[in-house]
């Protein structure tokens, strides 16, 4: 709602770089928080707030990149080219986990093998988060690189871009924002149960499938 306001306002490009640099700072600072022995539980409510402003920021984000997409597609590839921006969140999902893989495994402890070892949970998981910097750097030059969609650009030339774009979507879009909604709703509940069901599951001892079973015995009548 926020970052789409201010995309029909000032424009996608503008939106997009706004998106980056909250979810590029947000994302660094959590590679420098304090740790609860420094700072008791306000280690954990700064890490609360990075991963809110983290969730705040991929509402521009990706709603932006697709939005773009689309509107630069050419003639009856608008289906095509928005698919392109939803493989960010996969890819994203690959590759934030075979770094920490590479991290744990160059990191790990001899005496426990697989099991991540004091360094690796004392500044090691920083690692990723700090290096983020780096994406926030050639994501900036790209989004500054980039060319305003058509769609606004034409908006702007008819002086037709509204004040409040929010309102006027409300107003004029309630049946589709309720359906857009719902089915996004739908989606990210599954999606977020998977996730975290496969999470739990996958940190967990093995458990035998069929526990070993007491031996029959006979008994006589």
């Amino acid at each position: 709602m926020f970052f789409g306001h201010l995309g029909d306002r000032l424009g996608r490009k503008t939106t997009l770089v706004a998106s980056l640099l909250t979810m590029g700072i947000a994302t660094f600072l959590i590679g420098v928080l304090p740790t609860h022995a420094m700072v008791g539980a306000w280690a954990a409510a700064l890490l609360l707030l990075m991963r809110l402003t983290q969730g705040f920021a991929i509402g521009g984000e990706w709603s932006g990149a697709a939005l773009v997409a689309t509107e630069n597609a050419p003639e009856g590839k608008r289906a095509w080219y928005g698919t392109f921006p939803q493989l960010g969140a996969p890819l994203g999902f690959i590759i934030a986990n075979m770094l920490f893989f590479v991290i744990n495994h160059l990191l790990a402890d001899p005496a426990a093998p697989g099991q991540p070892s004091a360094t690796f949970l004392e500044w090691g998981w920083r690692i990723p988060f700090l290096f983020s910097a780096v994406m926030v750097i050639v994501g900036l030059w790209v989004r500054l690189k980039l060319v305003e969609s058509k769609a606004f650009e034409q908006t702007k030339e008819r002086g037709t871009v509204k004040r409040v774009p929010i309102a006027e979507a409300f107003k004029n879009h309630w049946r589709a924002l309720i359906l857009g909604t719902l089915a996004m709703l739908a989606t990210y509940v599954l999606f977020y149960l998977m996730t975290s069901f496969t999470l739990t599951y996958g940190t967990r001892p093995v458990m035998p499938l069929f526990p070993a079973q007491a031996t029959p015995t006979t008994t006589s009548f």
